[in-house]
């Protein structure tokens, strides 16, 4: 049997345990996406399996005959295996033009709050990304030896930032980050899980008076969410002071929070029984004190849960509790005149697994399982999660200056990754790729140099235009290249109209044409954008 049958043959078999799944009475829904996930695992390594010239469906053994140089390094070798690494992949135009259009949206957000954009490198010192990450430390990719400096590409873009503000004495600032980060992690595609993804931060570093600053990131989230347009969701709302006196009531050791917090945050995956399990069984919890954290950690609500649990015998006498409380109750008031009260939910169940968040912690989840996958009735079963993140990291800048002098921080993460996934699904209809104009057109031979005349006055006007790169293209083949690439507006030029002082412009959409003195066409052209606009 080739590797082709193989594969195929765990695709059907795959295939089946999906379908008894969603058929069965009691549906599984974790269970089901799981499978689902294995599924399109092999169906993806179908796809990229290079196939032989005879079909065996086997990569062939790249090994030369005797007295020939090396398969790989003849022009055209068929058997070099063509792909993207693992978690990556490739944009088309059509792709970008959608990516552009919502980075576009976000920056828009981040602009109208005051922050200003920086940049940092792609990889930074090991020792500055290590131990920031907690269990998830593991996922950083490491990089070899240069020049005696142990390097890492960076893992996000909190930690880097952190190192830029203690390196440059920075003690206040409203940033906003933009760029791709690196994370060796198992890639789940159709979820908008990558290897290699963009993330799209905002952060304020600075002493303010307490929620200000941590409000504004929350409401910054519902912004861009209710901008892109991807559907209904909600931003759960947590404390870590809250989380660290409940463990603390519930007779966790302070040396196992961290870890306690790990195993919390995948309550939004993995039932309470496996998290209970792992808790006990590979953390090390006692039963009773895992008992008691179950009966916090599954409540959620708003400002009638903080009542309740300033209310708590176990909670009242536990200092740090009661700061997490008081903070959360200032932070639903915030929201509350920010009018994003809706939009969010007081949840225990949140965590965030990093080792650096100090304070309020927050997750935005989609409503309604919005599919990311775009096809088969298995991808729709796909969900993407948690769309954004973020909380008080109010200790991290102090790793890195010198005096550890400390500054406070909050941030929040778009995970843009996850919102192309879910709109390149539902994109129907062709997605225009360019942002052209106008295309000047010539109705007959001979005019390829009053072309690139009018052209590069249209472009020193600022406008953005095109033509065909043939001397003497036809008529018809222009105008279908206008309307295939949806460019709104048409300049056709002719020797009688020329000799006339005019041109022809022509709208693409309606057809209409209208002929323009070849003196203000320009004129005209720019007020016809701008009452387009």
């Amino acid at each position: 049997m080739t590797a082709k049958d193989t594969l195929e043959a765990a695709i059907t078999a795959q295939g089946d345990v999906v379908r008894k799944l969603k058929s069965a009475a009691t549906k599984d829904k974790a269970k089901i996406n799981e499978e689902v996930q294995k599924l399109l695992a092999l169906k993806e390594q179908l796809k990229q399996l290079t196939v032989d010239d005879d079909g065996s469906g086997e990569t062939a053994a790249a090994t030369p005959a005797p007295g020939k140089p090396a398969a790989a390094s003849e022009p055209g070798n068929r058997n070099l295996s063509l792909k993207t690494p693992k978690g990556t992949r490739d944009y088309g135009p059509e792709a970008m033009a959608l990516r552009q259009r919502v980075l576009d949206q976000v920056v828009r957000v981040f602009r109208r709050h005051g922050a200003e954009t920086i940049d940092t490198p792609v990889f930074e010192l090991k020792e500055v990304l290590t131990g920031k990450y907690g269990e998830d430390s593991k996922l950083i990719y490491d990089l070899k030896d240069q020049g005696g400096e142990i390097l890492a590409l960076r893992y996000d873009l909190t930690v880097p930032f952190a190192r830029y503000v203690g390196m440059g004495n920075v003690f206040n600032i409203k940033r906003y980050h933009i760029a791709k980060v690196y994370r060796r992690d198992n890639p789940q595609i159709t979820r908008g899980r990558y290897r290699e993804f963009y993330q799209c931060d905002f952060d304020i570093a600075g002493t303010y008076d307490p929620m200000l600053p941590d409000a504004e990131c929350v409401k910054v989230v519902c912004e861009i969410l209710a901008e892109v347009g991807v559907g209904d969701f909600v931003v759960k709302l947590n404390h870590r002071k809250l989380l660290d006196g409940i463990f603390e009531a519930c007779g966790v050791p302070a040396d196992k929070f961290r870890t306690a917090c790990s195993s919390v945050d995948k309550l939004d995956k993995t039932p309470w029984e496996e998290v209970r399990r792992e808790m006990v069984e590979e953390k090390g919890l006692s039963e009773e004190a895992v008992g008691r954290i179950g009966q916090f950690v599954t409540l959620h609500g708003g400002t009638e849960l903080i009542e309740r649990l300033a209310a708590d015998e176990t909670l009242r006498g536990i200092k740090v509790a009661m700061e997490g409380l008081e903070d959360m109750r200032l932070l639903l008031q915030y929201c509350e005149i920010f009018q994003v009260a809706d939009r969010v939910s007081f949840d225990l169940s949140l965590a965030r697994g990093l080792d650096y968040y100090t304070g309020v912690i927050y997750e935005a989840v989609l409503l309604g399982g919005g599919g990311a996958g775009g096809g088969s009735s298995a991808d729709e079963e796909i969900t993407v999660g948690s769309v954004a993140g973020g909380g008080r990291y109010d200790n991290l800048v102090g790793m890195f200056n010198p005096k550890r002098k400390q500054v406070p921080c909050v941030g929040v993460s778009i995970g843009v990754e996850r919102l192309f996934s879910i709109l390149e699904a539902r994109a129907g209809g062709k997605t225009r790729t360019n942002e052209t104009e106008v295309y000047v057109a010539s109705a007959h031979k001979g005019l390829h140099l009053k072309r690139l005349e009018i052209l590069n006055k249209l472009w020193s006007a600022g406008l953005k235009a095109e033509h065909s790169y043939k001397l003497n293209p036809k008529l018809l083949a222009q105008l279908q290249h206008c309307e295939e690439y949806q460019i709104p507006y048409a300049v056709i030029l002719g020797d009688g109209e020329l000799s006339r002082g005019v041109v022809k412009l022509r709208e693409i959409a309606t057809r209409k044409e209208e002929e323009v003195a070849l003196d203000t066409f320009i004129e005209e052209l720019r007020r016809r954008l701008l009452s387009a606009a």
